[in-house]
């Protein structure tokens, strides 16, 4: 039972497998491995590279929805500590275990320049570049990054900061009953503004995309996917959130957002039916969904190190390279799950 009696199985399951699906896009886009395996599987290594990385919007989507959850189940701010204590412990589950994992993937990257000269392996870090990617700030400054994938930690953090600034500002609305009601059409108003906002203008340039901003709409899209799932409410707020996304999709298609788009609709129709606990239940989606994190942490060095190493020691020819490709794939699993027992869960106490 445990895994499966204390999570929700459809959540894990998404997490599960677009975790896996980043793996392969680092693994795909990054280091001279893919360059060789592509010519066994051109067609599948070309998907990889590019089009995986849309498996993000299942994070940004989720994420949203598990922060409504989290913070306002009713549509109202339910926590009664300031945005500030709510900042700090949002900052302190996701840096302590990303701070090791940047440690980590420094220590990988000198091997990995011992063993091979190669553009996606990181330069040696300097101090200040360290300090700024703890504090979450390295694409707003332009530092450049210590590990493929760390500009999604930050990006979360201003997501989660973001909800956390509408969400409060819409309780101080209101007060007394009819406050409350207030407080609640407010609340959803402004995250329907933001969303709205992101994918009709931000989403569309790539400039915007060191901000939350950027992603507000996927992230906005699993918030009131949430609210909306609700079986109280009426299925007309869904077909109108539907036909909000498809106006924007009209604008300018983003193959991620219509996929964020799928993801949401998907967590509203598994809560409504009651199936978010029990579809897609395997203890395997489960664990995977589990350690989804730690594996995103640490996929990176993992692959640096094996694409070092086949680099300098295995012949280069395209068998051998597709067989480094799945051992790191593997190893990056193996390390994921090691990480998430030694690092994740006992970093868990600087949140109390």
């Amino acid at each position: 039972m445990g895994v499966l009696a204390t999570r929700f199985a459809l959540i894990d399951a998404l997490k599960a497998v677009a975790s896996q699906l980043i793996v392969l896009h680092h693994l795909a886009f990054y280091g001279p491995m893919s360059d060789l395996a592509q010519q066994i599987a051109p067609a599948l290594m070309h998907w990889l590279s590019q089009d995986a990385r849309m498996a993000v919007q299942v994070f940004l989507v989720v994420g949203g929805f598990l922060a409504a959850r989290s913070l306002a189940p009713g549509g109202v701010l339910v926590s009664s500590a300031s945005p500030w204590a709510l900042l700090r412990s949002r900052y302190l589950k996701l840096v302590p275990p990303y701070a090791v994992a940047l440690v980590l993937g420094m220590a990988c990257a000198a091997l990995a320049r011992a063993w091979m000269t190669h553009n996606a392996t990181p330069a040696a870090p300097g101090g200040w570049q360290f300090v700024v990617h703890l504090l979450l700030l390295h694409d707003i400054l332009a530092v450049e990054a210590l590990s493929a994938g760390v500009w999604y930690v930050a990006i979360d953090f201003q997501l989660f900061a973001l909800l956390v600034g509408v969400l409060w500002l819409a309780r101080r609305w209101g007060h007394g009953e009819a406050g409350l009601t207030s407080a609640v059409v407010v609340g959803a108003g402004l995250v329907a503004l933001l969303a709205a906002a992101s994918l009709l203008h931000f989403n569309r340039y790539p400039g915007w995309d060191v901000w939350a901003l950027y992603f507000a709409g996927a992230y906005g899209l699993g918030v009131l996917a949430y609210w909306l799932s609700d079986p109280a409410r009426s299925h007309g707020w869904l077909l109108a959130l539907t036909a909000g996304v498809v106006l924007a999709l009209a604008l300018e298609f983003r193959a991620r957002i219509a996929l964020a788009l799928v993801v949401a609709l998907l967590l509203a129709w598994g809560r409504r039916s009651q199936f978010l606990d029990t579809w897609l239940q395997s203890r395997v989606l489960a664990y995977l969904g589990q350690i989804s994190y730690a594996v995103f942490l640490v996929n990176f060095p993992v692959a640096l190190v094996v694409n070092a190493a086949f680099t300098r020691f295995v012949p280069a020819e395209p068998a051998w390279q597709m067989a480094g490709f799945l051992l790191a794939w593997a190893l990056a699993n193996v390390a994921g799950a090691i990480f998430y027992r030694h690092v994740e869960v006992p970093a868990r106490r600087w949140r109390v």
